[in-house]
């Protein structure tokens, strides 16, 4: 697996790099602005990349996902900004993920999210989930509060063996569970992943 790291912080991307190798990802580029982020995913066309939300000049991502839509894009922050997050998920693809940088104190954790979101999957912070959460309508009312508790946790990227077990459920409910909730949020027919992704959209445009 290949990983470009953007991070303006010099000591924090000196420790991500190092932590990412430590984990057997190599990490192709490290770099401190966006333009120098462009340059190197188009050049190196790594598997993901992770970037620090607020890059400068310009302080966005600058079209990451639109010019180079192969690469994985795992967003690090000091704060939840809860519109970028829909942003993120808005094209349904997966490949990505939005995560507070307290999180990469949890080396694990981290290393499985970053291996996730670049296998196509997604990883939000659960602060992200519990701000989204705090907010929502009743758009989702015919989940039921089992439902919705799965739902939050797949938003936070979690597979249905670890949903299981943060709430003490056999893999079999978790997966009919699941199941309803595509159902009753009319997903299409479609790969099992690319559908989780849509029912987390979902889940973010009730806020």
């Amino acid at each position: 697996m290949r990983a470009v790291i953007a991070e303006d912080l010099a000591l924090l991307r000196d420790g991500l790099t190092r932590l990412l190798r430590d984990n057997e990802i190599e990490v192709v580029a490290a770099v401190g602005d966006a333009d120098a982020l462009v340059n190197a995913v188009l050049l190196e066309r790594p598997d993901i990349a992770i970037v620090d939300i607020r890059m400068p000049p310009t302080f966005r991502d600058e079209g990451l996902r639109e010019r180079t839509p192969e690469t994985a894009v795992l967003i690090i922050s000091q704060y939840v900004e809860g519109t970028y997050a829909r942003e993120l998920l808005a094209d349904g693809r997966g490949g990505v993920g939005y995560l507070l940088k307290d999180r990469v104190m949890d080396v694990d954790a981290f290393v499985e999210a970053v291996r996730r979101v670049a296998e196509g999957g997604t990883a939000l912070d659960p602060e992200v989930v519990a701000h989204f959460v705090g907010h929502r309508d009743d758009r989702l009312a015919a989940l039921t509060p089992r439902e919705n508790e799965v739902l939050a946790l797949m938003a936070e990227g979690r597979s249905n063996a670890s949903i299981a077990e943060a709430l003490v459920l056999t893999v079999g409910a978790v997966e009919k569970h699941v199941a309803s909730i595509l159902q009753k949020l009319r997903l299409p027919p479609s790969e099992e992943t690319h559908r989780r992704v849509l029912a987390v959209l979902a889940y973010l445009d009730s806020a």
